[in-house]
């Protein structure tokens, strides 16, 4: 479908500046008609901050004026989703188009498998120079090959590095053809600022986050440095905002995001994958104004492209939503689909879960949980230990969940068990697994559980993260692992 935008730029060819069409009037002379330029594009992704943490999606205790600035001059969208919940998975969507299983960044620190076209490529070939700036946290190198990339930079007195102002300034003074920019943020992740806890009343709570859980003084101190972290991300959005006002033009497309929600690390909750998604495009979008469609992260490089000039191909997962940028409130999927798993992070543990979600109705499958755990042994005790183990450390997660998500937002009721919602979760499964097909999912067979190979956060080794028994100390051999392309 032609968007308005796109008409627009049916006969661009070239670069940024304004291009010129020749026509033939009604007499057969020739005439020349200025034609739009392509638009400058910004990214700005913050890293580990919840949704419901900003002004502008409710929470009137934390100091985001950056955000809420760009809400009140674009579109705040309420259903943007990441497909998971961990860093390096997320940001390999919105550089791929694909869903973590199929791009093969499914484990925080593992690469995406050789071969992907990423936004680089793509939007090279349509006349962009492409951009990042900031935290990478994505590989291989042949994959991402960014015309520039200009790393974090130190800041005296903070726990974490900031974003390259410096060079962003630079760039935007001496930019000569449209580019795609990534600015990359490492705030509000931890390590905190260490700062002085205030009264209770100063932050807030939600139904799955209790903010001063059983009056807990480390809690307390822990988010109070989660504030103060998402107010230094805030300082550095709006001093790019302030460069993007003193060096570019209106036809510049903004977008904020975080990679995903802190409370719902490593989870298939909304809390996790329900991520915030604000954007501002002067003349475009219509100002503050809200959307309920759904999008995900896998359809921000088709939209890209389509305003580009490009169209994705058929086999990327996901779909320019460049209409409902411009006011359509026709839905772009039926469904979005959340992964996550346990292994290769620093608590490590064998219990992965897979989502499908609808505007109203959300299935999870626990694929390791304690009423399944026997069906996944094998003929290795050693083995098998670790997947028990995996299994009690969320003894109190079902095997499956299902939530109304209309009428239960929070996800608190789980509906799984109730025959009245039978036929329900039985269309999500097979669309689930459906989906589980197309990606690759090698959890598809029934009553198998693999070991992931790791690259670091071994099952079988004690850390400083987790302390392993002395009887299943490096009990597990390379012949135990289900082998990767990493």
């Amino acid at each position: 479908m032609k968007t308005k935008y796109s008409l627009l730029l049916t006969g661009v060819v070239g670069l940024s500046s304004v291009g010129t069409s020749v026509l033939a009037n009604s007499d057969g002379q020739t005439q020349s008609r200025e034609t739009p330029q392509k638009p400058n594009i910004i990214f700005y992704l913050s890293d580990d901050q919840d949704k419901l943490d900003y002004g502008c999606y409710g929470n009137e205790k934390i100091h985001t004026p950056g955000v809420d600035r760009l809400a009140k001059e674009g579109v705040v969208f309420n259903n943007a989703f990441t497909g998971q919940a961990i860093c390096a998975p997320s940001r390999s969507q919105l550089y791929t188009g694909n869903y973590p299983l199929k791009n093969g960044c499914f484990l925080n620190h593992v690469k995406s498998k050789d071969g992907q076209k990423s936004v680089t490529k793509y939007m090279r070939e349509l006349g962009y120079e492409v951009i990042l700036a900031g935290k990478s946290h994505v590989k291989p190198n042949s994959v991402y090959v960014w015309d520039q990339e200009w790393s974090p930079e130190k800041k005296k007195g903070a726990p974490r590095k900031s974003i390259p102002l410096d060079s962003i300034k630079s760039y935007f003074e001496s930019a000569e053809k449209p580019f795609c920019m990534f600015i990359t943020s490492a705030y509000p992740h931890g390590p905190y600022f260490d700062v002085d806890v205030r009264s209770k009343d100063n932050y807030k709570s939600h139904p799955y986050k209790d903010v001063h859980d059983k009056g807990e003084k480390k809690n307390m101190k822990r988010v109070a440095g989660y504030y103060r972290n998402v107010e230094e991300d805030n300082l550095q959005l709006e001093n790019v905002l302030q460069l993007v006002d003193d060096y570019l033009d209106d036809n510049t497309l903004f977008i904020y995001s975080a990679d995903h929600g802190t409370s719902g690390k490593y989870t298939v909750y909304d809390r996790g994958l329900n991520v915030p998604f604000v954007v501002r495009w002067p003349g475009v979008i219509k100002e503050n104004s809200r959307s309920d469609v759904m999008v995900h992260y896998t359809d921000v490089l088709p939209t890209f492209m389509e305003i580009a000039g490009g169209k994705a191909p058929k086999e990327m997962d996901g779909s320019s939503f460049l209409s409902v940028l411009e006011g359509d409130n026709n839905e772009v999927h039926d469904y979005v689909y959340g992964v996550s798993t346990n292994q290769n992070i620093q608590q490590t543990s064998v219990f992965p879960s897979r989502m499908v979600r609808s505007r109203k109705y959300k299935y999870i499958r626990n694929f390791n949980s304690s009423e399944v755990v026997e069906n996944n042994f094998v003929s290795n005790e050693h083995v098998n230990a670790f997947l028990k183990m995996g299994a009690e450390k969320f003894k109190d997660i079902p095997f499956e969940e299902l939530y109304d998500i209309e009428n239960d937002p929070y996800e608190q009721v789980n509906l799984a068990k109730k025959s009245k919602y039978n036929k329900i979760k039985k269309e999500l499964v097979k669309e689930m697994y459906n989906w589980m097909k197309e990606q690759g999912d090698f959890l598809v067979k029934e009553n198998y559980m693999p070991l992931l190979k790791p690259t670091s956060n071994h099952l079988d080794r004690t850390s400083k993260f987790k302390k392993v028994s002395p009887d299943l100390e490096n009990t597990l051999t390379k012949k135990d692992y289900l082998i990767l392309h990493y």
